[in-house]
């Protein structure tokens, strides 16, 4: 939520209009009014209408005089539509009684209907002095720098987010009736086409409603001169708008409907804030610009663009502290939440884990680094899996067992799945018997058995197939590891000895 601060400094008066702009909505708090008539300098005119409304705005936006500021259209080649920034200096050189050097500028690009069409360029310049002496008159009675300064009747332009009449396709054309000036503004899409200020307002009528009406008729005969369509609506705002016969007398003279400006879609603090919105239009429009994105014009650029310093930190300390103390609570909230989460997960495993070593160890175990050494020393086997022999291991084994009176050779040795099967041959069938017997002595070989013998082809000796099965016990086994692993294993005999 924010509040903002529009300030209409005009001839004879000052308007001030406060609106409170939150999510979607914009609230009118006060309207306030000085005459100029009555205070000796204009700073003093703004301090009294500003004193009863202790201004604590976020951000403020006051208006610049449109008879001192120069607004135009400007048309540049459609090959200049990304380029608007470089090239737009350079016709406004021409177009200039002064050095643009001294100015600053604000410009619109207007909507075109295809892309061969030249870009039109709504220009808003005036004088860089005239422009810091307006801010600093608002710095010096409020002791706040305004953020906008905006030209002429261009704020009114940002009442067509506030007025569903304003944002039709158009063009409509809005008049600020004051007491000597009066501001034009034609709108399309709720977008600002044209505006300018007429040095005749309502002070001198009857005698100058000819002059006035003359003027808003080359107006508009201009817009139509520049290819705009013809004007649907006229609706008249400022102080001038109530005037008895002037709905009357502007249609017949303008040849277009007119009508005061309906109510704004605006909530409201106080009662009687709604029937006084004619008379402060352009003070709301200029705090309406603060709210969003703006449809008017903004003096505020180059060597004056604002920059927000450490007295709008100040004023925002409450409201950060808030924010940072939400953001704290809800951290913790969730720290909290997710903790406990945690906990109750944690006691659910705790749980389980109970409830299955009670069921294998016999006991309630609850730590999983208890329970993981409880397993440990409660002897499950050690399922590594390196084999305990290999081939080479077996034979090995053979040639330690062989007594060397037997010439005896190995055609295969099939190893796999700790069974082994031997295909080997020697002089005579007794020697087999005697070999596997050997071999039964050795820890690691069980169930050692001759399956099949027969006569070798072509030598006078046996050919014999034993099969047996490798299973070492534990400490057996640990052994002929660490033997593997120290490089102790012996080497085996020779295959075949000669007596």
């Amino acid at each position: 939520m924010a509040h903002l601060l529009g300030i209409d400094i005009g001839p004879q008066s000052v308007r001030l209009a406060l609106i409170r702009a939150s999510y979607r909505k914009i609230a009118l708090e006060a309207l306030r009014e000085a005459s100029l008539e009555d205070y000796p300098s204009l700073t003093e005119a703004l301090q009294a209408a500003a004193g009863p409304l202790k201004v604590r705005g976020d951000s403020v936006a006051v208006d610049f005089p449109g008879d001192a500021a120069f607004v135009r259209r400007v048309d540049l080649p459609p090959t200049a539509a990304r380029q608007i920034a470089e090239v737009l200096p350079f016709e406004l050189e021409s177009l200039l009684p002064f050095d643009l050097d001294e100015c600053v500028f604000d410009s619109r690009v207007l909507p075109r209907s295809g892309p061969n069409q030249p870009v039109g360029v709504l220009a808003i310049v005036a004088r860089t002095e005239e422009v810091k002496a307006r801010i600093e008159v608002v710095r010096g009675a409020l002791n706040v720098e305004p953020e906008r300064v905006d030209v002429g009747g261009l704020p009114l332009a940002n009442l067509a987010s506030l007025c569903p009449e304003l944002a039709v396709p158009g063009p409509i054309v809005l008049v600020h009736l004051d007491g000597t000036v009066t501001e034009l503004v034609v709108l399309a899409d709720g977008q600002p086409e044209l505006a300018r200020t007429i040095s005749s307002g309502t002070a001198g009528l009857p005698a100058s409603a000819a002059e006035l009406s003359r003027a808003l008729r080359q107006t508009m005969l201009g817009w139509l001169s520049m290819g705009g369509a013809p004007v649907q609506n006229v609706y008249l705002t400022g102080p001038g708008a109530s005037l008895s016969g002037a709905i009357e007398y502007l249609s017949a003279e303008l040849r277009a409907p007119v009508a005061r400006l309906q109510r704004l879609n605006v909530e409201s603090t106080e009662p009687e804030l709604p029937d006084q919105l004619d008379r402060f239009s352009k003070a709301i429009g200029l705090a309406s610009s603060l709210a969003g994105k703006a449809h008017s014009s903004n003096l505020r650029t180059g060597s004056l663009a604002y920059e927000r310093g450490f007295g709008f930190l100040r004023e925002k300390i409450p409201l950060l502290a808030g924010i940072a103390a939400v953001i704290v609570a809800s951290f913790g909230f969730s720290t909290w939440m997710e903790y406990r989460a945690l906990v109750q997960q944690r006691d659910m495993l705790q749980d389980a884990l109970g409830n299955i070593t009670t069921d294998v160890l016999g006991e309630e175990i609850r730590d999983p680094a208890a329970a993981q050494d409880r397993i440990s020393v409660s002897g499950a086997p050690n399922d590594d899996p390196m084999p305990y022999m290999d081939g080479f291991d077996i034979m090995v084994q053979i040639s330690k067992v062989v007594p060397p009176d037997i010439v005896h050779d190995i055609e295969e040795l099939d190893y796999q799945k700790e069974h082994a099967t031997i295909h080997g041959i020697v002089p005579t069938i007794p020697d087999a018997q005697q070999i596997a017997e050997s071999l039964k002595a050795v820890p690691c070989f069980k169930n050692v058995k001759i399956v099949r013998t027969n006569q070798a082809v072509n030598e006078n000796r046996q050919k014999y197939v034993l099969e047996f099965d490798v299973k070492c016990p534990t400490e057996d086994a640990d052994k002929s590891k660490k033997g593997k692993e120290d490089g102790a294993a012996e080497p085996s005999t020779s295959a075949e000895e000669k007596p």
